[in-house]
């Protein structure tokens, strides 16, 4: 495992760098596509595509699946309470504040 420290000061490190998307960075890694996989990139390009988007379904119908459940418990947890949460008590005696008395004067 290889932790990169960057120093104070430091915009980015240089092991990092690949990661800028610059027009060089694409281009490169454009080449070394054409050279790794020839005539069948558009192949590979359509079923990374396809991989993708069955990847971001699947993770939007896991979202769907949890906001469903959060509203379903909120929905059953509000049909069983016809009330509401705070009931005032029926005998409450009123607060009252010790009356003020000045001290005597001497």
């Amino acid at each position: 495992m290889v932790i990169v420290m960057l120093p104070q000061g430091s915009a980015m490190c240089p092991l990092l760098a690949f990661l800028d998307p610059s027009p060089a960075t694409l281009l490169i890694l454009g080449v070394i596509a054409v050279l790794l996989f020839g005539e069948r990139l558009p192949e590979v390009a359509r079923s990374f595509g396809q991989k993708f988007m069955d990847f971001k379904r699947g993770m939007g119908d896991i979202k769907e699946e949890i906001h469903g459940a959060i509203n379903s418990a909120a929905t059953e947890s509000d049909v069983g309470d016809t009330t509401s949460s705070y009931e005032e008590p029926e005998d409450r005696e009123e607060a009252t504040a010790p009356k003020f008395e000045p001290p005597p004067s001497p």
